[in-house]
């Protein structure tokens, strides 16, 4: 592993090709926004994406009865165990991690490295991390004229740290397990942020499995399916030494006994995660419905196989804000690769949505034909839902 402490962080790099590269010193603070900030006390939550407002119930009922048990110092096997047998991993080769962004953060201050490049727009922790450790950080940027796709090809050859999400956030795009396996190779490190692969059904899109591909490190994240963000629960899968000194290198007992608990259920519970799969994309699949239905060349939206969609509509600094006038909290653009107008809407219950699609419908000006276009909580696919989702939808 060429990035495994090969040598020294924050080497001279160069510059490459503008499309490649854009390294604006300006931008740290930009890097460290997230949608938690951008939402006024009542508002209408769309720019986080978390799905839920509490833990289900079981989940629940673990972390309390975890905290009985609060008088003994954490022990993560149980957790570590559980995580394995999900991925058919290697316990040698997890790392639980107090939300996936404590990952980035590991993986930051613990490796060295020549050439490190994140593939943007994605979620800008890893690049934050980055910097703040010294490193210099090239960007390859995703094309929208490609639907967002990885090519894995516009990568760098002798990059030996690449960073990219999937399924994408903001973008929302999954790219298929062969292209982004086509990163791995021979003395590089290739960290994959599947933090929101739970909400994919099929769980062959993901390399978690994939212990035999040279250098790679998957992130993963129990808070945005599970409605746990405020417990902080995540993992890393890499190779053992990887993992090793990553362990070695920060504090003991890094997560909570109530992480841990919830950790062990989450892992397990397959048959939950694919309901809750289920139901957003049943939501997901109304929404775009009735967003595309205001009308060709007001509103592009590209679909997206998470819990949220991407869009761009003219003027995306008044519509966020007018948008907000009317209680309804959007996810302005602070992502590197993605312009002032375009904007990023988290998939909640049909009531939600449909007063986001009421409201770009009224601040867009759509036709008569237009209005009479279904809202999202009438679409077909809406009424799909699964049932024993409807409490977690209304909560």
């Amino acid at each position: 592993m060429g990035t495994d402490m090969g040598t020294d962080m924050g080497t001279d790099m160069g510059m490459g090709m503008a499309e490649r590269r854009a390294h604006h010193p300006a931008e740290p603070a930009a890097l460290r926004l997230h949608g938690d900030t951008m939402v006024p006390r009542g508002a209408t939550n769309l720019a986080v994406n978390v799905y839920g407002d509490a833990p289900a119930p079981h989940v629940r009922a673990a972390i309390l009865d975890a905290l009985d048990r609060a008088a003994a110092y954490p022990d993560a096997a149980p957790a570590v165990a559980v995580v394995a047998a999900r991925h058919g991993r290697d316990p040698a080769g997890v790392l639980l991690s107090a939300g996936a962004a404590e990952a980035f953060w590991l993986l930051a201050a613990n490796l060295r490295c020549r050439r490190a490049v994140v593939v943007h727009p994605q979620f800008t922790e890893p690049e934050a991390a980055l910097r703040a450790h010294g490193v210099a950080v090239e960007r390859v940027l995703r094309r929208p004229a490609d639907g967002w796709a990885l090519d894995p090809a516009a990568v760098p050859a002798d990059a030996d740290l690449v960073v990219v999400g999937n399924p994408n956030n903001p973008t929302g795009g999954l790219d298929p397990p062969a292209t982004v396996a086509a990163l791995c190779r021979p003395g590089r490190i290739t960290v994959v942020d599947e933090a929101f692969m739970d909400f994919v059904a099929d769980p062959a899109a993901s390399l978690a499995h994939r212990a035999d591909l040279p250098g790679l490190v998957v992130v993963r994240s129990v808070t945005k399916l599970w409605g746990l963000a405020g417990l902080r629960a995540g993992y890393l899968l890499g190779p053992a030494p990887l993992v090793r000194r990553l362990d070695a290198r920060r504090q003991p007992w890094p997560l909570g006994i109530d992480a841990i608990a919830a950790l062990t259920v989450c892992a397990a519970d397959e048959g939950y995660r694919r309901a809750v799969a289920a139901g957003v994309a049943v939501e997901r699949a109304s929404l775009v419905a009735a967003l595309r239905g205001l009308g060709p060349g007001t509103l592009t939206v590209w679909d997206g196989a998470a819990n949220f969609l991407l869009l761009r509509v003219a003027d995306g600094p008044r519509v966020h804000a007018a948008l907000l006038d009317r209680g309804i909290a959007t996810r302005p653009s602070t992502f590197p690769g993605l312009d002032r107008d375009h904007l990023r809407v988290a998939v909640r219950d049909g009531t939600a949505s449909s007063a986001l699609v009421e409201a770009l419908r009224d601040l867009l000006g759509g036709t008569e034909r237009e209005r009479r276009a279904p809202a999202a909580a009438d679409h077909p696919a809406h009424r799909d839902r699964p049932a024993e989702l409807e409490d977690r939808w209304h909560r």
